[in-house]
């Protein structure tokens, strides 16, 4: 990347006016002002100290240099002459955008990419195949570009379904340190990029599940990750298991955990997430929906798109005996789907695995769409009393199972993960 090649002289639009009415102008005519990076739009004039130039758009006035009727009335309000003047200036690199230095450096017709995904020092892209050969020239100005950036990655693979992370390929920068921080929702988070998932696009989501959480209610997160959902709600004093199946995920877990001094409210669990709820969420579940005493809400967040509807069938006859609680777990299960109906299609995969309709009985919400045809879900439900106990008519109650402990001290020594 040649960025002296960038360096030119040229002719700027401007004001030339007293700069007691400088601050007055410059609201009144935001609509064409100069806006380049690291560019001023007032500069001083070298030859009087009492007057400055306002600087102007040149694509926001007529070729001839000439203001538009509004703006002309704008300075004839100021007792202002509207006819412009020419400013020279030098421009350099650093005072191009983005889009212009790509739309400058790349074969003409190459279509030009500057979406990225910022992980904290991190750019994360996902570039299209015939991006590729251009693909560190993309990531330098990416980088170049954006303050506070130090390298650029891409994606060469789809995500690992059992430990939700993928490999990458370092396209600028310092790629030696992938350990990161992010603050999303008021919430710090500390992890190794390279090794655990993390997505910001799903903010807005993570905010609406722990909105839907009051203080004292009891929280399953099957699929983890570093903390999204497990954090904020132990920050709402809210009991947390918290489940991933990925060694790191749980080690950066429990550090955000410390990190965000909530690890006395959330026990963290590296199991594969059937046994979770075969071990650790049915002995709660058993121990709180048997109690009178019990007056909080449980809900069971399985946000594990490519595979959680998988799962469901482990809720079929999971508790023996009756229910004593009258509010049953909720569940909020993420999925794909590529139907053109893809409600439809996600509660029929549901109820083939539940066994039973939940015509009426539950809910959707459009999480985002991740490719053309494939959108991301989040159904929402009541487990019936049906599906979760076994009916009374069943062979007599199996002993209780061994019980599993939370991974409080947690090592990849004593790697729980099978």
């Amino acid at each position: 990347l040649d960025k002296a090649a960038f360096k030119n002289d040229t002719i700027i639009p401007a004001l030339l006016v007293n700069k007691d009415i400088t601050s007055n102008l410059l609201k009144s005519l935001k609509g064409v002002l100069l806006q380049r990076p690291g560019l001023k739009r007032v500069v001083e004039d070298p030859d009087d100290e009492n007057r400055k130039y306002i600087l102007l758009d040149p694509h926001k006035i007529s070729a001839d240099g000439s203001l538009g009727e509004s703006e002309q009335q704008i300075l004839k309000s100021f007792g202002i002459n509207p006819e412009t003047v020419k400013y020279n200036m030098e421009l350099t690199y650093d005072n191009f955008k983005t889009e212009e230095i790509l739309k400058a450096v790349l074969p003409e017709g190459q279509e030009i990419t500057t979406a990225f995904s910022r992980i904290g020092h991190i750019a994360h892209m996902n570039l299209r195949s015939h991006q590729l050969p251009y693909k560190h020239l993309i990531g330098q100005v990416i980088i170049d570009k954006n303050q506070g950036l130090t390298c650029a990655v891409n994606k060469i693979n789809i995500i690992d379904s059992m430990y939700r992370n993928f490999e990458m390929e370092l396209l600028a920068g310092d790629g030696a340190n992938m350990i990161t921080k992010v603050k999303e929702n008021y919430v710090s988070y500390e992890f190794d990029f390279s090794k655990v998932y993390w997505n910001p696009r799903l903010s807005t989501e993570h905010l609406r599940i722990v909105n839907l959480l009051k203080p004292g209610d009891l929280l399953f997160d099957v699929f983890a990750g570093v903390g999204p959902f497990a954090i904020p709600a132990a920050k709402k004093n809210c009991m947390v298991f918290a489940n991933d199946l990925n060694p790191e995920s749980c080690k950066w877990l429990q550090h955000n955990c410390k990190l965000n001094k909530v690890d006395k409210n959330v026990k963290v669990f590296n199991l594969d997430g059937r046994n979770f709820l075969k071990g650790p969420v049915k002995e709660e579940l058993d121990k709180h929906l048997s109690s009178k005493e019990w007056k909080n809400s449980v809900h069971i967040i399985m946000n594990l798109p490519a595979i959680a509807i998988e799962f469901l069938d482990v809720f079929r006859h999971l508790l023996n005996g009756e229910p004593v609680s009258a509010e049953l777990p909720t569940v909020h299960c993420h999925c794909f789907s590529k139907h053109d109906n893809p409600m439809q299609d996600v509660q029929e995969r549901v109820e083939a695995l539940l066994e039973t309709s939940l015509h009426g009985l539950c809910s959707f919400k459009w999480v985002r769409n991740v490719a053309p045809n494939k959108e991301m879900m989040c159904i929402s439900f009541q487990l019936p009393a049906e599906v979760l106990y076994k009916p009374l008519t069943d062979d007599p109650e199996e002993p209780p199972s061994k019980r599993l402990c939370p991974n409080e001290n947690y090592t990849e020594e004593n790697n729980q993960t099978i």
